[in-house]
């Protein structure tokens, strides 16, 4: 499992024109689910996540969770973080996960997130979607839950 997240001031995401989701202060994550991923790799990004300080305190360091500014999420799928680009320049998406499992997995760590109290507003699954961000900072930190960066 991989996860980009983005610090934000705000975010949001619209699909055929229509404002779907928006947040304010917190992350936009994008999400890809491997065809291999296991429960393992849902608990770890969803630890990742829950702890990950990358806001400021009062001295100006990195040392915040999310949960201590009150910060939302907004979690958007995003298979083509898997898309290998090695060979030639058309991107291979074999290791991303079939439509059901990445739907599953999408949805069980929004589910997860919520019942740790944390906001979160998601994107369209499967759906061409326009995001849109502030990115604060900027603050962009890459999780993958095979721990090869």
């Amino acid at each position: 499992m991989r996860a980009i997240i983005q610090k934000v001031t705000e975010a949001s995401v619209r699909v055929d024109n229509e404002l779907i989701s928006e947040i304010g202060n917190g992350y936009m994550i994008l999400l890809a689910v491997k065809e291999t991923d296991k429960d393992d790799d849902l608990a770890y990004i969803k630890k990742k996540i829950a702890n990950l300080r990358i806001f400021e305190d009062e001295d100006g360091k990195m040392n915040l969770r999310l949960k201590d500014t009150g910060g939302e999420i907004l979690l958007v799928s995003q298979f083509t973080l898997y898309g290998d680009a090695r060979k030639g320049n058309r991107p291979s998406f074999t290791m991303s996960a079939g439509l059901e499992k990445a739907d599953d997995y999408y949805q069980r760590l929004r589910d997860e997130l919520i019942d740790e109290g944390f906001t979160v507003k998601t994107g369209q699954f499967q759906a061409h979607m326009e995001v849109s961000l502030v990115n604060d900072g900027p603050v962009t930190i890459i999780l993958d839950s095979e721990r090869i960066f």
